[in-house]
């Protein structure tokens, strides 16, 4: 019993641990799916072990992300991380799973900058609820110098920092480019300005999830936002049936604008901030 760096032989044990709750754990589901598990790939990804079957996954990047953890799985990844050092830059995931993991590391790992312990985790399952935007459509690869700075705003709005560009700048600039070139990006875009926009950041098994939905400060109140979603989730749609976000608590017109859409709240995620 005891935690373990995980690797390619052991991705169908992890793949089970996923399929527990596929909608859930469509983050990390996605990453090992593009990893395969080996750590020249991407990042290390811990697992629970009892009775010699992996029972518990961490993704340990730079998001320390818990999946299928329950009191004693959790116990034992504070401790392996307390040993090997804090490198993420946040904890997120299952609130109960995060509070769990954050009280035994706050000791050494806190103070966060921020702790959101509140984030609703929405789905929808279905079409849209209302009319989608027609100007909403998938982002063309020339588009890439329109849309980065509106992808720019919005992690710094959302986060509280800009976002890592990596020691020759391009880190953030490559992952949205990566996005486009994979038809993954939306946006609604008027006179060379994104006005509204949205990402497909994740795909696991039949499940996406959406992120760094965002409209420009100076349109917000116009109604851009729901029918955008709309667009968007039929978009993602006919990439995976079962479409996935989460939102803070307190953002409450994006929380009305998702509602509107369809989506329903099935969970509660966190975020540790460092």
């Amino acid at each position: 019993m005891g935690v373990r760096v995980l690797g390619p032989r052991d991705l169908s044990a992890a793949r089970a641990v996923i399929a527990r709750d596929p909608v859930v754990n469509v983050f990390v589901d996605s990453l090992i799916q593009a990893s395969g598990l080996d750590p020249r790939r991407g990042a290390e990804v811990w697992g629970y072990v009892e009775k010699g079957e992996v029972e518990a996954l961490c993704h340990a990047g730079g998001n320390m992300v818990p999946v299928g953890a329950g009191e004693a799985a959790l116990r034992a990844f504070a401790a392996y991380a307390l040993r090997r050092g804090r490198n993420c830059f946040q904890i997120l995931g299952p609130a109960r799973a995060v509070d769990q993991l954050w009280a035994a590391l706050e000791p050494q790992w806190g103070p966060a900058r921020e702790v959101r312990d509140d984030q609703p985790f929405m789905v929808i399952d279905t079409g849209p609820a209302i009319a989608p935007d027609p100007l909403v459509r998938a982002v063309e690869p020339v588009e890439l110098s329109i849309l980065y700075p509106a992808c720019v705003a919005m992690y710094t709005e959302e986060v509280g920092v800009p976002p890592q560009t990596g020691p020759d700048g391009t880190f953030y600039r490559s992952r949205v480019a990566e996005l486009i070139r994979a038809g993954r990006a939306f946006a609604r875009i008027e006179d060379g300005k994104v006005v509204f926009k949205a990402e497909i950041g994740s795909v696991g098994s039949g499940v996406c999830q959406i992120q760094g939905v965002w409209v420009d400060p100076s349109r917000r109140g116009e109604g851009l936002a729901a029918p955008g979603m709309a667009a968007v989730v039929e978009l993602a749609r006919r990439i995976s049936p079962v479409v996935t976000l989460y939102v803070n608590a307190f953002n409450i017109p994006a929380r009305s604008a998702y509602e509107r859409v369809g989506f329903r709240t099935i969970e509660t995620f966190a975020t540790i901030l460092f």
